[in-house]
């Protein structure tokens, strides 16, 4: 396989399965290069015609914009506010989706886009297929304003001869002030050292400024100082000096100026290295509003006058969409269509909910695990849930949500992807069971996600039935979602195949509810019209009053000890070694361009045979507390979850407001006040951890942004550091408005896997962890939660969380690898992540172990 002179596209050997060659063989069964689509019937220039508003001043001018997607997870950051300053959404397609004698016509005889914006994206301009049709595009469409981001901005220059290089050091998530010439491009926007002109960068590679050809100029260069964190920028007075408390790394002064912007002599394309869609650059906007203005001083291409009104285009724009949210679209439109044909309607679920609360009952019961335990504790607690907040502080968490088997709705999914080593990408394999023991089997061809999507759509109910409760969710389904099934999520393959179902859930039709604040206690039956019986509702309250009424007893602890031996019976799936040299390999990766950040993983297990199920969850709760912990246990599946997560994936209430918070950058706690105080410093200032963080949150704000109403995705909170009884952890907060033309799971699949555990660009690095990493995820890295019926969901992300599997426990842990990362630390912190977990288990398998050299044999 032939290579490039920066050695990129050398990973693939020995791996057997190369991103690109599966991607192109999949897209164009006739062999490699751009995939051949015939025209669609929604053709763009029906989607993207508009009666022209405004004259003369290009803010109020409407402009198309044809956003060419590298498989970036950044590019819905652009889309957002595009269609903010544009006044209408781009269009956003693949680059290797159309054709480009289908750009042509849709460009010059369709004249449906008046400029193009060429999107960041892994790889190099010098592999075609990373880059698809955008060198076609910039060689031939002259006339055309083109502006090109990061990737966009090399191609810029590497279709008209510059060469293009490894950067002094790969810079991911991390800023630079800038200096440029006062073009247009950059107007209102100040320049240079300690002008607030800095920008947020994610790049490894760069056009190298001395072998410009002479059709392109350079406007723009970082300064001659070093790379900021993020605090650094926003807080210069305070900061004003590279800091020594930096968690290992240090700020990295630059030789020399890299060049940031370059722009055509004589035709209107201009590229910048920088990311200006990011949360942390100052003046992104103002960038868009300017190439909008200089699209507008170079004529529109669009005609004046169309027969189309502007607000069709936003309904109908995602079927031009790519990836899953048009196959998701698509979806919604074939069940919108049934169910407005009525040949769904008998198959639609009349729900009602009954429910009843208890005034501060929880505050008279000897804590919340009693209540789990004597409600739903029988038989080492088989089918039955506790979504468990059990670390309340600092308003992390309010509610707590326990269920159990039962109901005449109650119903267990388990669901099984086939075998994808054969080139198979989709379906799987669902067994359902209900209350009384029967079972049903069916394939699902489109997959999970889109089942259960049938499955929330379909039922119908009276928003008037919850009024009055504080919490969203009602009862539905509540289990966990599996790292695999990202390859519903537009992930290329699933490389390992997980020992575990890829989705559990229960549908939980009792339900009782704890808020810790007051300690009221909500009892909650969903019931069909056929059988309205509050029974259950009945007999848990008198269990409750009962249980009540009891004299609290004071729980004496014991101190434990763990033997050495039993320490170290742990298996780590790698040891050291591989896992340094795997930290090495993701670094060669960010070097080339290939990753921003690739979050590595790895997997500790043992053999503890049939434990204490119960006792081992509520003892780790007790030592990791968590605002997102969970127990699962599926008792068929001899199956269980214990998790103290402290991390929430996505979450969607009533009001349709979307929240994500990931977590990225954890350190542990101190043994001192002063200790700990150093440390909490430590991360928070770490130019690392920021970089991780910044990342992350700007895939998150993408992920967020492909399914919520333009300019309304918004960071309430970056980088808030958070303290938790074992580690220290940084966290930022994500919030949008969903589109009220998408359903709940087509948010989940937009997002699904979070971030946080995969790293940035997501579907790139998922490839590249998939070869890296020697064993499957399962559980671990996916989310745990639930999704109501009346569409509110709250997921988790599952870390620090111990998987119990017919008689083997296994422990998830890994880390973000960033430019900046150093092996031996990486690994430490790993270490660190999976600690909490696997002391409660070996605590626990040495107090069983106790327990039985005690008891006398039976004669």
């Amino acid at each position: 396989m032939a290579t490039t002179p920066l050695g990129i596209r050398s990973y693939p050997y020995p791996y057997p399965y190369p991103w690109w060659l599966r991607r192109s063989s999949a897209a164009s069964p006739g062999g490699f290069g751009v995939r051949t689509v015939r025209f669609p019937s929604n053709h763009p220039r029906r989607l993207c015609s508009a009666p022209r508003e405004g004259a003369g001043e290009g803010g109020h001018e409407i402009v198309r914009t044809l956003l060419i997607d590298n498989y970036d997870s950044y590019t819905y950051n652009i889309f957002q506010e595009l269609t903010v300053v544009n006044r209408v959404a781009p269009v956003v397609i693949y680059n290797d989706e159309w054709t480009w004698e289908y750009i042509y016509d849709c460009l010059y005889e369709e004249k449906a886009f008046d400029n193009i914006v060429i999107s960041p994206g892994p790889g190099s301009p010098m592999c075609a297929d990373d880059i698809g049709v955008c060198l076609h595009i910039l060689r031939e469409c002259g006339d055309i304003p083109i502006l090109g981001v990061c990737l966009g901005h090399q191609a810029l220059g590497f279709v008209h001869g510059a060469k293009i290089a490894h950067a002094p050091e790969p810079v991911h998530g991390r800023l630079s002030e800038i200096e440029h010439t006062g073009h247009n491009l950059f107007k209102h926007i100040p320049s240079g050292r300690r002008s607030g002109f800095k920008v947020v960068r994610y790049h490894s590679l760069v056009i190298q400024a001395n072998s410009l050809p002479k059709e392109l100029v350079p406007i723009a260069w970082t300064t001659s100082d070093r790379t900021l964190s993020y605090l650094e920028a926003e807080h210069p007075c305070t900061i004003s000096s590279p800091l020594s408390i930096t968690n290992g790394s240090s700020s990295y002064e630059l030789t020399e100026r890299v060049l940031m912007g370059v722009m055509h002599t004589s035709r209107p394309h201009y590229g910048v290295q920088f990311h200006p869609e990011s949360i942390a650059t100052s003046f992104g906007r103002q960038i868009f509003q300017n190439f909008k203005k200089l699209t507008v001083e170079h004529g529109l291409h669009t005609p004046s006058l169309h027969h189309r009104k502007v607000s069709d285009i936003g309904d109908k724009l995602d079927l031009l969409t790519n990836g899953s949210l048009n196959s998701i679209k698509k979806a919604n439109n074939h069940l919108h269509d049934k169910f407005l044909n009525g040949t769904r309607e008998n198959k639609r679920k009349y729900l009602k909910l009954q429910w009843k609360k208890l005034d501060g009952l929880a505050n008279r019961i000897d804590g919340r695990g009693k209540i789990f335990s004597e409600l739903f504790g029988n038989q080492n607690g088989g089918d039955t849930f506790w979504l468990d907040s059990s670390s309340t502080d600092q308003n992390r968490a309010r509610f707590s949500f326990m269920g159990g088997k039962g109901g005449p709705l109650w119903k267990q999914l388990t669901f099984r992807l086939i075998d994808q080593s054969n080139g198979s990408k989709s379906g799987g394999h669902l067994l359902i069971r209900d209350s009384s023991g029967s079972i049903k089997k069916n394939f699902l061809k489109d997959g999970f996600f889109e089942f259960i999507d049938k499955e929330i759509q379909s039922f119908q109910y009276d928003e008037r039935d919850f009024e009055g409760l504080p919490f969203d969710f009602f009862g539905g389904f509540v289990g966990f979602l599996g790292y695999g099934l990202k390859i519903e999520c537009d992930a290329s393959v699933n490389r390992h195949k997980s020992t575990t179902p890829d989705a559990c859930l229960f549908f939980s039709d009792n339900l009782l509810v704890i808020d810790h604040t007051n300690g009221d206690v909500y009892l909650l039956a969903i019931r069909d019209s056929t059988n309205l019986s509050n029974q259950w509702l009945v007999e848990t309250e008198k269990k409750l009053i009962r249980l009540a009424a009891r004299p609290k007893i004071m729980n004496i602890k014991f101190p434990s000890k763990t033997s050495p031996q039993r320490e170290s019976s742990f298996i780590p799936e790698k040891s050291k070694t591989q896992y340094l040299r795997d930290v090495a390999k993701c670094l060669n990766f960010i070097r080339d361009g290939e990753s921003y950040e690739l979050c590595l993983t790895s997997q500790q297990r043992k053999r503890v045979g049939d434990i204490d199920k119960l006792g081992l969850y509520l003892k780790l709760r007790e030592k990791n507390p968590a605002p997102y912990a969970a127990w699962l246990n599926f008792e068929n599946e001899k199956l269980a979850v214990f998790c103290s997560s402290p991390e929430r994936f996505l979450r969607l209430d009533r009001h349709g407001i979307l929240e994500a918070k990931p977590i990225k950058g954890t350190i542990s706690r101190g043994n001192t006040i002063e200790e700990d105080g150093r440390l909490r410093l430590q991360l928070q200032y770490s130019e690392k951890d920021q970089a991780e963080n910044l990342m992350i949150v700007d895939l998150l704000r993408n992920d967020l942004g492909r399914v919520c109403q333009p300019g309304t995705v918004q960071v309430s909170r970056l980088m808030e550091v958070q303290s938790y009884s074992t580690v220290h952890t940084m966290v930022s907060t994500i919030q949008g408005q969903k589109k009220t033309n998408l359903t709940p799971v087509h948010c989940i699949r937009a997002a699904f896997p979070g971030g946080s555990m995969t790293g940035a660009p997501k579907l790139r690095s998922m490839e590249l962890l998939d070869l890296v990493e020697s064993c499957p995820r399962g559980i671990y890295s996916g989310s745990i939660g639930f999704i109501s019926y009346n569409g509110t969901f709250d997921l988790n992300i599952v870390i620090r969380t111990i998987v119990w599997c017919d008689g083997d426990v296994s422990v998830g842990s890994g880390g973000a690898i960033v430019a900046l990362s150093k092996p031996e630390e990486e690994y430490d912190e790993m270490m660190l992540k999976a600690k909490a977990p696997i002391k409660v288990v070996q605590a626990m398998c040495a107090k069983e172990e106790a327990v039985s050299s005690c008891v006398p044999l039976q004669s």
